[in-house]
């Protein structure tokens, strides 16, 4: 383990949710395997519920005998919380790397970029590396329009409205210092968690930085993501901007809010 200060990027956790991914779920993990350095990637957790099929479940547990017969670390964790958010905020809890990648598993989230984000995450360890489709153009394969133009508007609208640079907060698509999202308190459960895992950072006043990923139109499964749900983001973009640190931090124990802070 290389001797590193204590916000420093030593080994990141993956979380991978799944609920119908198969082929998906394998390739997305052997991706990462060939691409990644192997003492860059501390453990992978598969979060699975009870919609998860059989067809997935079996497609995880081939990537975990493969990865441990590699010497990784990887866990199957049913979640308790419920839907999209829940299970991201489930694996949250038990990440043992110093940073965490969140992302999906349906190749809508393009693996090949996961070892982009580590090396610049490696650069602003304290800060969080943010994939976005906005930086460049023709990054939608697939995307709706409607929902296209609609997510124009949003990234533009509230990246006025909370002061800042960025082109794509709702992209689930990032790495993060794992203290910090230990120490955050949390509070959606279905997509537009995604999104608070961007507002309550810029409002603690964490840096971001953005690299550029394109956005690929699932091959299998539905998404559980539908347009009517696009509206739902609405409600915590305005009142997060509101929030105090108070508000978004979980009690230090005594210890110095400071530590969280960009």
């Amino acid at each position: 383990m290389r001797d590193v200060k204590a916000w420093g990027l030593t080994d990141v956790t993956i979380i991978l949710p799944a609920i119908n991914e198969t082929f998906s779920f394998e390739k997305t993990v052997e991706i990462i395997l060939e691409e990644c350095k192997k003492e860059d990637i501390r453990e992978f957790i598969a979060v699975v519920c009870k919609r998860t099929t059989e067809e997935s479940l079996s497609s995880i547990r081939r990537m975990k005998d493969k990865c441990e017969k590699l010497g990784y670390e990887f866990y199957i964790l049913w979640q308790k919380r419920p839907f999209a958010g829940g299970a991201v905020r489930d694996a949250i809890d038990i990440a043992k790397g110093s940073h965490l990648i969140m992302m999906s598993t349906d190749l809508e989230t393009d693996p090949h970029v996961v070892a982009q984000l580590i090396e610049e995450e490696r650069k602003h360890p304290k800060d969080i590396t943010t994939a976005s489709r906005w930086l460049s153009k023709n990054n939608f394969v697939g995307y709706d329009k409607k929902k296209e133009f609609l997510n124009f508007c949003f990234q533009r609208i509230f990246s006025l409205y909370y002061g800042v640079k960025l082109t794509d907060m709702t992209y689930a698509f990032r790495i993060f210092p794992t203290k910090l999202m230990k120490r955050i308190k949390w509070e959606e459960l279905k997509h537009p968690f995604y999104l608070e895992t961007a507002l309550k950072p810029v409002r603690l006043g964490i840096k971001f930085h953005e690299i550029p990923a394109r956005w690929v139109s699932r091959q299998e499964g539905e998404s559980q993501n539908s347009f009517l749900q696009t509206f739902a983001y609405v409600r915590p973009a305005l009142k997060i901007r509101f929030y105090s640190k108070k508000m978004i931090l979980k009690k230090a124990n005594g210890r110095n809010e400071k530590e969280v802070k960009g």
